[in-house]
């Protein structure tokens, strides 16, 4: 299934945007985070769109999945962390709750994008 550019895909456009949000909430962090929470936070945020990328660029829609997995896995440690920020006081109800909306409908748009990938390749 050919994308053309990765940047062209809304998926990707709203990763990255979940990336924007996830900085700008970290730096926020206590300095005792820098090392910690922060720094996995920023982590798994960045790889989801950073997997996409890399994904469309392999030879076949079946590689492409592989790294759609792998974006999801990173949507869901990133669902874990701001849980755990917000259980640490470090991120407030209404932020936690934006936040995991925003992951909920990535999980959701990656998920739909990974069943056309495999129908696709079949």
């Amino acid at each position: 299934m050919h994308v053309g550019s990765y940047k062209q895909l809304k998926v990707w456009q709203k990763s990255i945007l979940l990336v924007d949000s996830i900085y700008n909430l970290t730096n926020k962090f206590p300095r005792s985070e820098e090392f910690g929470l922060k720094s996995q936070m920023r982590r798994s945020a960045v790889s989801v769109p950073s997997n996409i990328a890399e994904g469309s660029q392999r030879k076949s829609d079946k590689e492409f999945v592989q790294f759609i997995h792998i974006a999801r896995g990173s949507l869901a440690e990133l669902e874990t962390q701001i849980i755990i920020a917000n259980r640490q006081k470090f991120l407030p109800e209404s932020e936690k709750n934006d936040l995991l909306l925003h992951v909920s409908e990535l999980q959701k748009m990656l998920y739909s994008f990974r069943i056309k990938l495999k129908a696709h390749s079949s």
